[in-house]
């Protein structure tokens, strides 16, 4: 059974911009990169790369941050530049399983309809 759409409460982490937002690309089947439609309104999705890190309490240990990317349902405008702290609008999380000659990989993907401006 997969997970998928799950929502998901990033308030409890600090995200900062890595990689402003851009169109996102996929290879199709004769290797040539095309945009990404949403299957289900045809809409062109975007991704973003994100660091995100834990918010802390005095005296507490904030540990290590991870990179993540996130896709965007629409498009989130302009002013999202590197190094910008942002919210993520309506974030959700899905699990993920590939299996390809042999080998087994997992993971979690994030979704989110857009990105909001954070302070």
């Amino acid at each position: 059974m997969m997970l998928k759409n799950i929502p998901a409460n990033m308030g409890g982490y600090k995200l900062m911009v890595t990689e402003e937002p851009t169109i996102k690309m996929r290879e199709n089947e004769q290797g040539v990169a095309e945009p990404v439609v949403n299957r289900q309104t045809g809409a062109q999705e975007f991704v973003v790369s994100l660091f995100a890190k834990r918010r802390v309490q005095p005296g507490e240990y904030a540990g290590k941050g991870e990179e993540i990317k996130v896709t965007l349902t629409a498009d989130p405008g302009e002013g999202f530049d590197e190094g910008t702290y942002v919210q993520l609008v309506d974030a959700t999380v899905s699990h993920w399983e590939n299996q390809r000659g042999g080998r087994y990989s997992s993971g979690l993907s994030f979704r989110a309809i857009g990105l909001t401006p954070q302070g």
